[in-house]
């Protein structure tokens, strides 16, 4: 399934391609409210495009040489104190 990407609403079905997971983990994140969803009416549920990108963003594991680079930017305004 295509997703457009200047789509900022997307059904359930649609989340799922965006986000590449199986239908139960989209469940599962919805009842645990660990992302946000909508659902007017009671009905289907529907996820603004930017929250899934906010939940995918989440938990960033930075590489080795970007931590070293933080590291070594640290100790040297430390030096200058």
């Amino acid at each position: 399934m295509e997703i457009k990407s200047e789509k900022k609403i997307l059904s359930f079905k649609e989340a799922l391609a965006y986000l590449d997971v199986s239908p139960s983990l989209l469940y599962k994140l919805t009842s645990q409210r660990t992302i946000t969803y909508f659902k007017p009416n009671g009905g289907k549920i529907y996820f603004q495009k930017a929250d899934l990108d906010y939940w995918m963003l989440q938990n960033e594991n930075k590489s080795k040489g970007l931590l070293e680079e933080k590291l070594l930017t640290k100790i040297k305004s430390k030096k200058h104190e």
